[in-house]
């Protein structure tokens, strides 16, 4: 296969599912962590030991977590569920660090006059906290997104064949002799490094306005 030839792997039926199932899990997995970073951040406020469990996730290797899980659940082994539990598993500690940090930085004032305004707890949370902490949130979104999309070897132990993204995709053709199979595995690098650029101009459009 010529250098130029390597590229027509993009229109293949193998690549297009594997960038369709990137982006899927990756998006199903980031509102997951999402969910996860802000309830992390909402028990770092009632108990502070929490915060040392923030990046526990990032101790152990993302190996011996889908393992671990895959040992845990065996029943649900290659169920999509769990799959994407895990990607969230791994991503939400970047949404929970921002988000906790931001929410520390805030200064209680704004809170204290809501509440002598009459506003309840949740108004409060509703109206004020959550517009303040929003850059945070999307800056932890950034780094969760960009992480789901690279996830290898959680898809690796836990999904199906069909389930096939970016990563493992890549991975198949370094696995197979060939310069051929080199190339393609190189054209698709190109493709998920294009998707994490994508990722960071999309979540984070809103930064500089």
């Amino acid at each position: 296969m010529a250098a130029g030839d390597s590229w027509r792997v993009l229109a293949e039926a193998d690549t297009l599912a594997a960038l369709w199932n990137t982006l899927r899990f990756s998006a199903m997995a980031v509102l997951l962590a999402a969910a996860l970073g802000i309830l992390h951040a909402c028990l770092v406020r009632r108990a502070p030991w929490v915060r040392g469990l923030t990046f526990l996730p990032f101790m152990v290797s993302p190996v011996c977590v889908a393992f671990g899980v895959l040992l845990l659940y065996p029943d649900w082994t290659a169920s999509l569920p769990l799959l994407i539990a895990t990607y969230a598993l791994l991503a939400y500690p970047f949404v929970a660090k921002d988000v906790s940090a931001a929410w520390d930085a805030l200064p209680p004032d704004y809170a204290d006059a809501a509440r002598s305004m009459g506003a309840s707890r949740f108004q409060t949370a509703l109206y004020v906290t959550a517009p303040l902490l929003k850059p945070a949130l999307r800056r932890g979104l950034t780094f969760a997104a960009a992480t789901c999309a690279g996830e290898f070897a959680a898809t690796l132990f836990l999904s199906r064949p069909e389930w096939q993204t970016l990563t493992t995709l890549i991975y198949r053709y370094l696995g197979t002799a060939g310069a051929d199979n080199y190339a393609r595995a190189m054209v698709l690098t190109a493709v998920l490094m294009a998707v994490a650029l994508a990722i960071f101009l999309v979540l984070d459009a809103e930064e500089g306005r």
